[in-house]
């Protein structure tokens, strides 16, 4: 099933499309308070999908690809490498990606998402699939040269727009060897299988939850594969994950 949160006319809704579906099921709440079907169903062309989730805070997770880490001259390590990116960096769908004059290259990072379905702490990686609600597509945009300047990465990873999330939450789906795809105006410069992590989900879900309480909505990201690169005011930037969907967004210049 795909949980979307969307746009239809002057309201704001979230809802619910089956397989093979082009029509939304209307939910009179939220994914996490009253997620009931009201009814009502409006066709899936003829609204806006935003964000499917507004997260507490998403948490990135950092050269979790053998190949990624080596591009960059770094080694994988021993336990993930996390931080955090604020509920003001998300954006949906179709949104622009905004290239602050603070940074001169700004790269794409394609990645798997992980998105909670109630309240997670301290969890076993055996049982973690469990407080799962689904996966979505993202794009992590990071200040490449900030990134490496700073040494720690609040400017690089937590700027406005800079966690292009959807276009949906994808409930059926087993995230341990999936491909994650990132293309530049319909070139390829990603492409790698979940397979290929250091962490994966379940031990991703165990390590966090060990020292920070994960909310409903809150959203982990995966790491990207290899393949890394700068973005141009006008660029189109394409993430698709084997058995998501596309998470499409335009490049502007802020």
């Amino acid at each position: 099933m795909r949980l979307v949160r969307f746009r239809f006319g002057d309201r704001i809704a979230t809802g619910a499309v089956q397989p093979g579906s082009d029509t939304i099921r209307v939910l009179a709440g939220t994914f996490f308070e009253n997620p009931v079907p009201t009814g009502e169903e409006v066709p899936l062309d003829d609204v806006r999908l935003l964000a499917p989730v507004l997260p507490s805070k998403v948490v990135g997770v950092g050269r979790n690809y053998l190949a990624h880490a080596a591009e960059l001259g770094n080694q994988v390590p021993e336990e993930p490498l996390v931080f955090l990116k604020p509920s003001t960096s998300v954006s949906g769908p179709g949104d622009p990606i905004p290239l602050p004059p603070i940074s001169a290259r700004v790269d794409y990072e394609g990645e798997l998402a992980v998105v909670v379905g109630r309240v997670a702490r301290d969890l076993r990686a055996e049982e973690a699939h469990r407080w799962i609600l689904g996966y979505a597509c993202a794009n992590d945009v990071t200040l490449r040269d900030l990134q490496e300047r700073d040494g720690q990465w609040t400017r690089a990873k937590g700027f406005d727009g800079s966690c292009p999330l959807g276009p949906w939450i994808e409930t059926e789906l087993d995230p341990n060897d999936v491909v994650v795809q990132t293309r530049v105006n319909g070139e390829t410069r990603q492409h790698a299988s979940t397979s290929d992590m250091a962490f994966g989900v379940a031990t991703l879900m165990e390590f966090v939850t060990s020292f920070m309480t994960l909310l409903p909505g809150d959203v982990v990201l995966t790491g990207t594969p290899e393949g890394v690169g700068p973005l141009s005011p006008g660029d189109r930037v394409e993430v698709e994950v084997e058995g998501i969907g596309v998470l499409a967004n335009p490049v502007v210049a802020r």
